[in-house]
């Protein structure tokens, strides 16, 4: 039922404006082991993230939620992740697929008992996401981390073994191309074949780097890769993509395409619909439209967690508005790109 429910919410928003989002963007803790040179995200000292009892609080006063994308930082450093999990799966009946991102430097004993225990909650989809920017020696580099690359391999190596019991995991490789590693993608792919021979275009999820002064700190920072060149790469990862029928895997590929035309244009594909059908809220319980804007709505902890009494605030009436208008920079992240694909699901297509 869960992804009928939200198939259906994606498809009442080709028509019309949904009264409540069905998709929660949620950093769960900005600490962060990584040194990666395209984000500063690990040089913030976090301060007041959200509780698990005001998460659990949060949860239960907004139980309309059908994909909860968790961040951070490195959501596996919290001890309670599993239970953040747990509170929206409680409360949220609809909810059809959590999805969430991992450096891998934790122990893999750590990250394989916190899936094992969010599979065995039975939500419908789980996805997992291991970051990975290039080879051996450009990854470690990126991420400021020796061994980095051996240990992602090693925790994608652990899923795979563990989706032979688990029908409901799926993952990936994240690769997040930036001006220090486009043109590097063939090598990188080649050398985790070699790693994992059965590995395919399609374990692969691409995104172009992001500059955002509110998550990412890196305002500008001269890390963005577009152009031509990165354009042609971005086609040639395309063209060795399969069909799938699995859904998450097709609104990839789909995304894929679109991320081609913004490489080549900056233009954002197509309107964008935060604060509609998703938003963006950080570890202390702050409402933003997206990752990438800077216009804070509001505080869950202010409103009594009620996100509703802040989505019909003048400060998110007025954000949604100029939305809606183009007034946000142009960008094409998947934590707000899949929304705006499935609210217009003709424009995906083609």
């Amino acid at each position: 039922m869960g992804i009928l429910n939200l198939g259906a919410s994606a498809l009442a928003s080709n028509f019309k404006s949904l009264s409540r989002p069905y998709k929660l963007n949620f950093a769960v803790t900005y600490r962060c082991q990584s040194r990666c040179i395209t984000c500063n995200i690990w040089q913030m000292k976090p301060e007041k993230e959200l509780t698990l009892s005001e998460i659990e609080a949060f949860a239960k006063k907004n139980r309309f939620f059908k994909w909860i994308e968790l961040t951070g930082g490195e959501p596996f450093l919290r001890d309670d992740l599993a239970d953040i999990v747990k509170a929206f799966r409680d409360s949220s009946k609809d909810l059809y697929m959590v999805t969430l991102p991992t450096n891998s430097l934790c122990s893999i004993e750590r990250i394989k008992s916190t899936v094992r225990t969010m599979l065995d909650l039975k939500i419908p989809k789980l996805v997992i996401t291991v970051s990975l920017d290039g080879y051996k020696e450009l990854h470690d580099r990126m991420r400021g981390i020796p061994n980095n690359f051996e240990k992602a391999i090693a925790v994608f190596k652990m899923l795979k073994e563990m989706r032979k019991e688990h029908s409901n995991l799926d993952f990936v490789f994240g690769y997040t191309m930036s001006r220090y590693n486009k043109g590097a993608f063939e090598k990188t792919f080649q050398e985790v074949k070699n790693a994992i021979p059965d590995v395919t275009y399609n374990d692969f999820h691409i995104n172009l780097a992001q500059s955002s002064e509110n998550y990412y700190r890196n305002k500008g920072a001269d890390i963005s890769a577009y152009g031509e060149d990165v354009a042609r790469e971005l086609e040639n990862i395309l063209s060795h993509k399969r069909f799938s029928p699995n859904p998450v895997s097709f609104l990839d590929t789909l995304f894929l395409k679109k991320l081609v035309y913004f490489a080549r244009t900056g233009k954002s594909p197509m309107r964008n619909r935060s604060l509609e059908l998703s938003l963006f809220m950080d570890s202390g319980g702050n409402i933003y439209p997206s990752i990438v804007s800077n216009i804070k709505v509001g505080n869950i902890k202010d409103s009594n967690f009620d996100l509703m009494r802040i989505l019909g605030g003048d400060c998110a009436v007025k954000a949604r508005e100029s939305i809606r208008d183009g007034g946000e920079s142009p960008n094409w992240t998947s934590c707000e790109a899949y929304q705006a694909m499935l609210g217009n699901l003709l424009g995906s297509l083609f």
